[in-house]
């Protein structure tokens, strides 16, 4: 026997087999709600770049929302974005793509919020909120109060924003900045930190640049200059501009000085008139800091020495 109801027909079953067939709908049911929120919860996405570097693959554990009129993806966390060795965890992920001319779409900008964390190759930095921006490899990481870096031994602090040139292999550290290694720190209004890869496949500080403010402190020096280089690997720094080397009691300027971070060992040079530039040139590109430092006229050395009184 049968029954139609709005053109559908069913079939009449006995009065016993009802509970069964109650139990199985609602596991069914039950199955079937369960599989819907994981796929909610847990979804991923996997979009392409401009550059041509390999997809971008965005994970969400709280599921991904499609806004077409912005073109806009946003993965709500935690949410990871990765590509190739490069790692983006965040609270929020926010990916704004384009359409292509030949058909498709691609990733242009990614933006991070809340708990930010990035790995590559050795590197860790975190922070509150960061850009991607794909297009020219560069991330701007900023609200980590501070904004942090960390490669092996060597970490990176900023007030303001860290930013990290893929391509340049570069760092540029902003708004009382600090570079630490052991008992070593620079501290500066800027400092650029170049990286390079080991036969480890691991990313290491070698070089070191600062701008304005720029104050080194060791175990037993403090040194004040408005410029610095600092070759990590050799350990040698040198300063320029208004440099004052404190030692205890002791204190010594100049116009430049060469500082071996190993050993101590300070050599200081009087001013010769040069003009010393502000600016960082990396794979001919420059990163501009400020404006160049003028020397007026020529310095000599001084030095102020106080010796330990007799008992």
């Amino acid at each position: 026997m049968c029954l139609r109801i709005r053109g559908r027909a069913f079939a009449m079953v006995p009065s016993w087999r009802f509970p069964a067939l109650l139990v199985l709908g609602s596991l069914f049911a039950l199955v079937l709600i369960v599989a819907l929120q994981a796929s909610a919860w847990a979804q991923t996405l996997n979009l392409a770049g401009r550059d041509g570097k390999g997809p971008i693959s965005i994970d969400a554990a709280g599921g991904i929302e499609w806004n077409q009129s912005q073109k806009l993806f946003i993965a709500r966390g935690p949410a990871k974005a990765t590509r190739g060795n490069l790692v983006l965890d965040a609270d929020e992920l926010r990916a704004y793509y384009r359409e292509k001319p030949q058909g498709g779409s691609e990733i242009f900008r990614l933006d991070a919020i809340g708990h930010v964390r990035i790995t590559q190759s050795g590197r860790v930095a975190t922070g509150g909120r960061a850009v991607y921006d794909v297009d020219k490899s560069v991330v701007v990481l900023r609200d980590g109060n501070p904004v942090t870096m960390t490669s092996g031994t060597d970490v990176i602090t900023a007030r303001r924003q860290l930013e990290f040139w893929q391509a340049r292999q570069l760092a540029v550290a902003r708004g009382d900045a600090v570079a630490t290694r052991g008992e070593r720190r620079i501290r500066a209004d800027v400092l650029t930190a170049q990286f390079a890869t080991g036969a480890d496949g691991q990313s290491r500080v070698k070089k070191i640049e600062a701008f304005d403010n720029v104050r080194i402190t060791t175990a037993q020096d403090k040194v004040f200059a408005d410029r610095g280089v600092y070759n990590v690997v050799s350990g040698l720094a040198r300063l320029t501009g208004s440099v004052k080397i404190k030692r205890g009691a002791n204190e010594i300027s100049g116009c430049r000085a060469d500082i071996d971070l190993k050993t101590g060992v300070s050599r200081m040079y009087s001013c010769r008139g040069a003009e010393v530039g502000a600016a960082v040139q990396t794979d001919r590109r420059s990163v501009q800091t400020g404006p160049s430092l003028k020397v007026r006229k020529p310095v000599r050395v001084h030095g102020v020495l106080s010796p330990k009184k007799k008992k």
